[in-house]
Formats: structure tokens, C-alpha cells, sequence
């Protein structure tokens, strides 16, 4: 026992202290990657990954013959609807004959919807539950990147629009193409030169891998709430499409094992396939999602624990550093500061910023443009805000109604301690405004016209 207490003590020392920017690159990327394998070993066994994979399951489920439906009507006017049986045929090929028969049953699904029988109400249900599925998709990785708020309803409907629109145009024109390349005469007779046929059958081996990885990539930059740097959902994507296409081999072998298992579910055998396989998937894209966000945001790695929970003294240095960024660039006339760029500036993690700066915009201080991304401006005149007043807006802003301090028991020590410390910040502070603070270090030194 001691020996075991002895190797894990060595082994937390190793990962969590120090300073990795004082180590070799070797040295931190070895820390990192270990880090990174653990902290996506500890979202899993917090079980919210795997709980939002099977609420995927269940709405993948009841979305997927409306999804193909409007997808093969979209499909339809490009020309290449006739990919959707085999790509359905691939995507379920671990499942092996069953896949084939879940592949014809949902064809046979979507050929009987007929829009016009549909009508207008049938139409609207089919679509909200395309929309279920998207936004669940969408909440599902603002979990993982920790997002706390979903996209605007207008942004949303286009962004989904194009996932519905695009997507499918580009996948299946993609698998068009490359099966067209590859029957080409000129191809065929190039297979039978070596090494040109070693060569084009090595890239015709390699394209499912990279037609996966391409649309994992693109899932992991659309769908979350927020900025998703291209190398790192690519790195995400690329790990994600290497579990899935190994995973398919594991799951046909153990399919094609399963004859207990089919005897005793008789029929139901092939929806409990189906489900596990679905599930495996899900699971297999969070995870690949939660890469991404561990890559994009190192910092996340400093800490054992998946969230990092600031104390007052921190967030109230980040208000106070952010007003003064914010501040100092609207009265100079620079470029208004998006919160990746704030985030950077202060050597934290955007998620650390993003709850100081929505109890900043609730208290109505600061507000977002319309810009991509949002970037942040003054609300109203900092000349009219005081620092006590930030400071306390700060300090109030995650108390529930109901559960504020004036809900606590009234003792006459405690509120008059209370009052003597709001008094003795009001005295120290002495109606200093935001301004002041953002124009602190340099209206000395900067000429009138250079200051609004």
C-alpha cells in the first residue's frame, strides 16, 4: 500500500507541479499528452460524455429518416442522391447484414414521405426534429468546449441551414468524385504499372480515413458556440477518425461473433446492434471533441480537476484588468478587444474570462458588436461607472434570487461589519471611475487629442 501511495504521490508531482515553460520541449510535450490522456479519462468517468452520447442516440434515432429525407431532397437537385445508399451501406458495414437491412429499411422510409400528403403541419414537424438533433449536437459540444450559452436563434437557424444544405452536397459530391476518378479508364490501366498501382491502391485506402477526418473537422469547427482553431479540431478529427474506422473493425468482428447473442434477442437483435453502434459513435466524436478543446486550450491542463474554479480575488482582477483594456482602447481609438484576444492578454483561459465578462454585460457595463467574433465595447460612459461599482457587480453576480445575503440571518455585528467594509472601499476608492482606471497609465503621457 505504501508503495502504491509512494508511485501515485511521483506520478501527480510529475504531471501537476512545476513549471512546464522551464522544461525541455520534449519534457512538455510529454506532460501534455499525458495531462490531455488524463483529463479525457476523467471527463469519462464523470459519465456526462457518455450520458450526452446515448441522448444522442435516442434523438439520432428519432431524427434520422427526416434527416436523410430533406438531405436526399437537397441531394436530389445536385444529381447525387444516388450516393445516399451507399454511404448509409458504409457507415453501417459493422453491423453486416444487419446494416444492410437497416440501410433498406430507412430507404424504404424516406421514399414513402411525400411532402404534399406531409402538408404543412407534417412538414414543420419533420424539419423541428432535424432542429431537435442539431441543437442537441450543439449543446452537447458547448458542454464539452464549456460554453455556457447557445447561439442566438437567427444564427442558429443559418448555421444549421447550412450544415442541412451543404453538407450533404459537398460529402456526397466528394464520394462521387473519387469513385468516379477511380473507375476511369485511364486510372484502371494505370493499377496494372507498378509502383503506380501500389500507389493509387494505398490513396484509395486512405481516402475513407481522410473523408472522415475532413468531416469530423468541419463538425468540430461549426458546431460549437465558439471560435474553433482549424489545427486544433483537426487534431481532434484526426484521432476521432482513426478510433472510428478502428472501432468499425472491432465492432464487425464482434458482430460476426454474436450468434448467441442474436439467438436470444431474436428481432431485437439488430436495433440493440444498432444502438451500441450508434453509441460508440457518438461517444468516439466527443471524445475527438474534447481533444480539440484540450489542444486549443492548454491552460485547461493546469489544474486535476475539469473546472477551474476562480476565487473572488481573481475575478475581480480580471474586471478590473478587462475594463482597463477595454477602456484604454476606446478612448485611444484602437481596436476593440474580442475575449480570445483578452483571454491572451491576461494568460488565462477564454472560458476563465467569459463568466467575469457576462456579469460585466448583465450589469450593463460593457456590450458585444456584431462582429465575428464578438468584440467588446463600453455600454454606457465609463465616466459614469465607478470601480465600487464593478466590484460589486462581480462579486454579486452568481447569488440566486432568493439566496442572496440578504436572505442570511441579520446579526447587528455581521451587518455592521458589513457596512464598514463597503464604507472603507468606498473611502479607499473615492468615486473613481473606469475611465479613470483605463486612462490611468497613459493620459500623462499622451497629448488631449489623442484621448476622447
Amino acid at each position: 500500500m505504501k508503495l502504491f501511495t509512494h508511485y501515485t504521490n511521483r506520478a501527480h508531482d510529475f504531471l501537476w507541479v512545476g513549471d512546464l515553460d522551464a522544461v525541455s520541449g520534449l519534457h512538455r510535450r510529454l506532460v501534455l499528452s499525458l495531462r490531455t490522456l488524463y483529463a479525457i479519462g476523467r471527463d469519462l468517468g464523470e459519465g456526462q460524455l457518455t450520458l450526452r452520447a446515448m441522448s444522442l442516440v435516442y434523438t439520432t434515432l428519432l431524427s434520422l429518416v427526416p434527416l436523410i429525407a430533406l438531405s436526399f431532397s437537397v441531394l436530389k437537385g445536385f444529381g447525387v442522391h444516388n450516393q445516399v445508399r451507399p454511404f448509409l451501406l458504409a457507415l453501417l458495414a459493422p453491423l453486416g447484414d444487419k446494416g444492410v437491412q437497416i440501410t433498406d429499411e430507412v430507404i424504404g422510409f424516406v421514399n414513402n414521405i411525400k411532402v404534399g400528403v406531409l402538408g404543412a403541419l407534417g412538414l414543420g414537424l419533420l424539419i423541428y426534429t432535424v432542429i431537435t438533433l442539431l441543437q442537441k449536437i450543439e449543446m452537447a459540444f458547448n458542454f464539452v468546449w464549456r460554453v455556457k450559452r447557445a447561439r442566438p436563434l437567427s444564427q442558429r437557424f443559418s448555421q444549421y441551414l447550412s450544415v442541412l444544405m451543404i453538407g450533404p452536397v459537398l460529402i456526397f459530391s466528394a464520394v462521387g468524385v473519387t469513385a468516379a476518378f477511380f473507375g476511369s479508364t485511364r486510372v484502371q490501366s494505370l493499377i496494372a504499372i507498378e509502383p503506380f498501382g501500389a500507389i493509387i491502391e494505398m490513396v484509395a485506402t486512405l481516402l475513407p480515413f481522410l473523408f472522415v477526418i475532413a468531416a469530423f473537422t468541419f463538425v468540430y469547427m461549426l458546431m460549437p458556440n465558439t471560435r474553433v482553431r482549424l489545427g486544433s479540431a483537426l487534431v481532434g478529427a484526426s484521432v476521432a477518425g482513426v478510433l472510428w474506422q478502428t472501432l468499425g473493425w472491432g465492432f464487425a468482428a464482434f458482430i460476426a461473433a454474436s450468434n448467441k447473442y442474436t439467438a436470444i434477442y431474436a428481432g431485437f437483435a439488430v436495433v440493440i446492434f444498432s444502438m451500441i453502434w450508434l453509441y460508440l459513435n457518438w461517444l468516439i466524436v466527443l471524445i475527438g471533441a474534447s481533444l480539440s478543446f484540450y489542444h486549443q486550450n492548454p491552460a485547461q491542463l493546469a489544474s486535476p480537476r475539469r473546472e477551474l474554479s476562480l476565487s473572488n480575488r481573481v475575478k475581480e482582477k480580471i474586471a478590473l484588468l478587462a475594463t482597463t483594456f477595454i477602456g484604454r482602447n476606446y478612448y485611444t481609438s484602437a481596436p476593440a478587444w474580442s475575449l480570445e484576444a483578452l483571454a491572451g492578454r491576461m494568460n488565462v483561459t477564454p472560458i476563465s474570462v467569459e463568466g467575469v465578462m457576462h456579469a460585466m454585460q448583465g450589469a450593463g457595463f460593457i456590450t458585444e458588436t456584431a462582429d465575428d467574433p464578438p468584440r467588446y465595447l463600453p455600454a454606457r460612459s465609463f465616466e459614469t461607472i465607478t470601480v465600487k461599482e464593478l466590484l460589486d457587480a462581480v462579486r454579486s453576480a452568481e447569488e440566486e434570487s432568493g439566496l442572496g445575503t440578504e436572505s442570511l440571518p441579520h446579526e447587528p455585528g455581521v451587518e455592521s461589519l458589513f457596512m464598514r467594509i463597503d464604507a472603507a472601499a468606498d473611502e479607499s476608492l473615492r468615486g473613481r471611475s473606469l475611465r479613470d482606471l483605463a486612462l490611468s497609465d497613459i493620459e500623462s503621457l499622451a497629448s488631449p487629442a489623442t484621448i476622447r
